[in-house]
């Protein structure tokens, strides 16, 4: 039985996934109070790993939104820079020598700017966006815990 949703809940999957005729031997014998503290331990220490692997999971999808933010940040960065660059020679030329060429950096210097202006802000909204609170992790504790309190009654 190669069942995944079985595989990934552990432990308790067993319950959720047992035959009929397992489960039947499992509530016609006796169990001890040690025996039922027993799988009450391992479930809750399924119950915490799996929370860790979901919290890793949502933690590495909002890393990886960041790190995309981050890079046309600097993608923007390196183009403001540019233009920068361009804007100074430009100013340069218009001192140095009254002829068109200093017009022609101008204008590149003032099209960089433009294209590093649209990519910082595009960066930054997708920056903003981020939410680095765990959400669903937050969600499945908060049922987790009213589990274990129903589980103590």
């Amino acid at each position: 039985m190669d069942d995944p949703a079985r595989k990934a809940t552990g432990q308790l999957g067993a319950y959720a996934y047992g035959s009929r005729d397992e489960m039947e031997s499992m509530t016609n014998r006796e169990r001890s109070a040690g025996d039922v503290l027993k799988d009450i331990v391992g479930n809750v220490q399924e119950i915490i790993r799996s929370e860790v692997r979901l919290a890793k999971v949502e933690t590495t999808e909002e890393i990886t939104k960041a790190k995309s933010a981050a890079i046309i940040l600097g993608a923007g960065g390196v183009f403001g820079l540019f233009a920068t660059g361009f804007v100074l020679l430009a100013a340069v030329y218009a001192l140095s020598l009254v002829v068109a060429s200093w017009m022609a950096a101008l204008i590149v210097g003032v099209v960089v700017g433009i294209a590093a202006a649209i990519m910082i802000s595009r960066g930054l909204d997708e920056w903003n966006s981020l939410n680095p609170k765990p959400e669903k992790t937050i969600e499945t504790v908060k049922e987790n815990v009213e589990w274990m309190k129903n589980q103590t009654k």
